[in-house]
């Protein structure tokens, strides 16, 4: 557990020192949050746009910094041989992963507060039931951490690039996080079903803003791939690229 510590310790002052990094991870959810929520042109059914976009928001928040921001550093950090190194200690693989997720939560745990304290300024009032929204995060940023790391453990940087951010898109479009997955066309809306990003901005929609519980489905859904995800990373990673 030592080395975990210190893994996690290191991985925070490296994330530290990429802060326009994290500071266009945060910025961009709020940017988002704060045009759509003011121009209405979103089809977010009857009710307030606010109330749709910021539970979307807050999931688009969690995929990108788990799965796009955490995949294409750790690809860039292998590809130039950084990781190389770690792969002589006793760390191991899964604790290096394990240590990259945890470092993700701490930022998620800012982008939170700050896309929530926007979201509030915007007239946002949350029912706010806490522990399944905080449980459906945890198993999203093992869903979308394991998906990025196992992209950086197993192609080039440069793929992992293009790949990230291509999954990106697809979640962005499919996930329900600002379009909602009535409108899609049967066979997308199928698909979009059994994608984490479906399922997260499903269960904060009723964590947040609904008294009904999520469907069981989502919560599956988000489960399997939290749980699946990081272990195929496991397997998947490889400390320099062949």
């Amino acid at each position: 557990m030592k080395a975990l510590g210190a893994q996690i310790r290191a991985e925070l002052v490296m994330t530290a020192r990429r802060g326009e990094s994290v500071l266009v991870t945060i910025g961009i959810p709020v940017m988002l949050l704060v045009f759509f929520g003011s121009v209405h042109v979103l089809p977010t059914g009857s009710g307030r746009p606010i109330d749709f976009l910021a539970p979307g928001v807050l999931a688009l928040a969690v995929m990108s910094t788990s799965m796009v921001s955490l995949g294409i550093a750790t690809g860039f950090e292998r590809s130039y041989g950084v990781l190389k190194r770690l792969g002589s200690t006793p760390l191991g693989r899964w604790r290096l992963l394990a240590a990259k997720t945890a470092a993700v939560l701490v930022v998620e745990v800012i982008q939170v507060i700050v896309i929530a304290s926007v979201a509030f300024g915007m007239g946002w009032r949350p029912h706010a039931d806490v522990v399944p929204g905080a449980l459906a995060v945890l198993l999203a940023t093992a869903s979308f951490a394991g998906i990025g790391l196992a992209m950086a453990g197993s192609l080039r940087a440069e793929l992992t690039l293009a790949a990230a951010n291509g999954l990106y898109l697809v979640f962005l479009l499919l996930g329900g996080m600002v379009l909602t997955i009535t409108k899609l066309p049967a066979f997308l809306g199928t698909v979009a079903r059994v994608l984490p990003a479906t399922a997260l901005s499903s269960v904060l929609r009723h964590a947040l803003g609904s008294s009904a519980a999520a469907p069981l489905h989502a919560w599956i859904v988000l489960a399997s791939w939290g749980i699946l995800a990081p272990v195929i990373a496991t397997i998947t990673f490889h400390w320099e690229p062949d």
